[in-house]
């Protein structure tokens, strides 16, 4: 018999807890969504855990992630943010944040719902990996959410930060089968 092991984060406590209580867990609410796609662009060629270990501080420097109050952040406020040491100082990467809660709060002040839209991209099936090494880097449904969140005026939103955000929410499960959290 196999014996089970975490897919993830067994050296680091707060990359562990991660991986046994949020990744992959089934998750709704506008700013959650929000919070998560805006956190997977940050990752985007950084390590997971980078951002994990900062995103306290980008809770408290993006407002929560509640669409409409990123939505009303200026240059200035883009310049404090560059200020922050506290988060990711990458300009291209909060400038893409605010212009897309713009996009997603006047979305949603019509009627949209990132939630709705994020889980309508649930694959009807989905085969788990043997192992993370087997996972891809993106599928099909990612690559639909990614075009439809570029329809919406989203910015750094390509199949692989869209597919991460989906992996992150509990979009799809892959947890492989060697994990005890497959199932």
């Amino acid at each position: 018999m196999e014996t089970l092991t975490r897919c993830f984060g067994g050296r680091d406590p707060l990359y562990s807890a991660y991986h046994d209580t949020e990744w992959g867990v089934e998750t709704h609410g506008e700013a959650a969504l929000f919070e998560r796609v805006s956190l997977e662009i940050f990752a985007a060629g950084l390590s997971w855990l980078t951002v994990l270990r900062k995103r306290e501080a980008f809770r408290e420097a993006f407002a929560g992630f509640e669409p409409a109050a990123v939505a009303r952040f200026d240059a200035a406020a883009a310049d404090r943010l560059m200020a922050n040491p506290a988060i990711i100082r990458n300009r291209a990467k909060i400038e893409a944040t605010i212009h897309n809660a713009a996009a997603l709060a006047s979305w949603l002040d019509a009627g949209g719902s990132l939630d709705r839209l994020v889980w309508s991209h649930r694959p009807a099936a989905h085969a788990p990996a043997a192992t993370m090494a087997d996972l891809p880097v993106f599928i099909p449904q990612a690559e639909a959410l990614a075009a439809d969140l570029k329809k919406l005026g989203f910015k750094w939103v390509g199949p692989v930060v869209a597919y991460s955000t989906m992996q992150a929410v509990g979009v799809v499960n892959d947890h492989p089968l060697t994990c005890p959290l497959h199932s």
